[in-house]
């Protein structure tokens, strides 16, 4: 019988320091998708208020209360990170567990901006970009998740299947905004 060795998304690709930007790999522990059903938006709301003192998101927009975030993932969508959401959700919105799909690099250091500009279609300055913004967009030929989490750090959210690709593109823009300095 084969036995079978749970790894993370970024095992032995992260940590990695490129030119004073440090890309590490986030650990989320319990990751869920909730979409609330028509018109239950309000009472989802509620309910993450009360099991987990966040509540839904509006667009770009992150709620984190200690080690639990909940991130805008798109219209009428968000991802609870960090702990696992009350049963009482499965009647008022779709509740998917996302825990072993997702990939987050944190990408921190003082040129994460310039970094992340090569990559993405977005502003990402900190007066645009601002701690708990939270966008979804493209890095490369990649969906992503981006949240601003402190002036110098970014994460970074994609489907595990694309970890390694994440990383590489991260790892070659920083070496591109090293060589400039």
């Amino acid at each position: 019988m084969v036995d079978l060795i749970a790894v993370t998304p970024a095992a032995g690709i992260l940590p990695l320091s490129v030119g004073g930007v440090e890309l590490t790999e986030v650990l989320t522990g319990t990751v869920t998708s909730l979409a609330p059903f028509q018109g239950q938006a309000g009472a989802v709301a509620q309910a993450l208020q009360a099991a987990l003192g966040v509540g839904f998101p509006g667009p770009n927009e992150s709620l984190t209360l200690g080690d639990v975030r909940v991130v805008w993932a798109g219209i009428g969508r968000a991802m609870v990170i960090g702990a696992p959401v009350p049963e009482a959700l499965a009647a008022m919105a779709a509740v998917v567990d996302q825990s072993d799909s997702m990939a987050v690099v944190r990408v921190t250091g003082p040129g994460v901006e310039q970094v992340l500009a090569r990559l993405v279609p977005i502003d990402l300055r900190l007066s645009v970009f601002a701690e708990g913004a939270t966008a979804r967009t493209m890095l490369g030929h990649m969906t992503v998740t981006l949240t601003r989490i402190a002036p110098e750090v970014i994460e970074v959210m994609a489907m595990r299947s694309m970890a390694a690709t994440l990383v590489h593109e991260i790892a070659e823009a920083a070496r591109g905004v090293a060589a400039r300095v």
